[in-house]
């Protein structure tokens, strides 16, 4: 059987880090998130006191500000943890504390 040159499952697949097709919001970090968070409050503000360029339908607005509150959250929420996991990762203290425990009952022997 010949070769298809448009079968590519024996090519390796894309890094993670290439977002051709990512949302408009990908790498914003902590701070775009923040300020997401806040455009999204002035955004909800804004329709609630039916300021000039408010929608006639009041729930469009609000519904539009609360997309842009939740992608901030998200944002923020996601680099959060992150941080959170990294500080505490399980095999860089599990090499120090074993190291601990082998030091203590290498003098609890010598005794």
């Amino acid at each position: 059987m010949p070769h298809d040159e448009r079968d590519h499952s024996d090519q390796p697949a894309q890094p993670e880090d290439h977002h051709d097709a990512s949302p408009w919001w990908w790498g914003l970090g902590p701070l775009g998130a923040i300020v997401l968070v806040l455009l999204g409050i002035a955004a909800a503000a804004w329709s609630f006191f039916q300021l000039p360029g408010t929608a006639d339908n009041p729930a469009s607005g609000y519904y539009q500000a609360s997309k842009v509150i939740a992608i901030g959250l998200v944002i923020a929420g996601t680099t959060l943890l992150g941080r959170l996991r990294s500080r505490t990762s399980p095999t860089g203290n599990a090499g120090e504390r074993g190291d601990e425990r082998h030091g203590e009952r290498g003098e609890d022997r010598r005794a």
